[in-house]
């Protein structure tokens, strides 16, 4: 059972998928970052200073108005938090279009690297030597 995992392990797509993974959570602080601190003030702008993380609605349970997010779940309160739903799906979007504009550009790197096939211009052929043979028996006939 050991060998097989060292054969699982050693495999190239298992290591290319470790990396997948390192990279990609290192991509998603990025994200993170890039719609906290540059895209929700942007949509803030256009919905009068909303800000959708602390949007969430009362189940059950005592919460004063205005108490943010956190404060609300640390307070034991049953809370259905649209607004974090909502940035998760903008975060989503985010995400798929920066890989998609990322597999473009691979895509189109890999095919300007792709040398193209060089075409051979066709030489007319000439005689082939059996032909020259056959010519020169025949003539010798004569």
């Amino acid at each position: 059972m050991l060998k097989e995992f060292k054969a699982f392990i050693a495999k190239g797509n298992v290591m290319d998928m470790a990396v997948g993974i390192i990279v990609g959570a290192a991509f998603t602080a990025i994200v993170k970052s890039m719609v906290d601190d540059l895209i929700n003030p942007i949509i803030g702008i256009f919905t009068g200073g909303l800000d959708f993380t602390n949007r969430y609605a009362v189940i059950s349970g005592d919460v004063a108005a205005g108490t943010s997010l956190e404060a609300a779940r640390e307070a034991g309160a049953s809370i259905f938090a649209y607004g974090s739903f909502f940035m998760a799906v903008i975060n989503f979007f985010i995400i798929a279009f920066v890989v998609f504009m990322l597999v473009r550009y691979v895509n189109k790197v890999k095919s300007l690297a792709e040398k193209p096939e060089e075409v051979v211009p066709e030489v007319p052929a000439g005689p082939s030597e059996l032909d020259v043979l056959i010519e020169i028996r025949d003539s010798l006939k004569k």
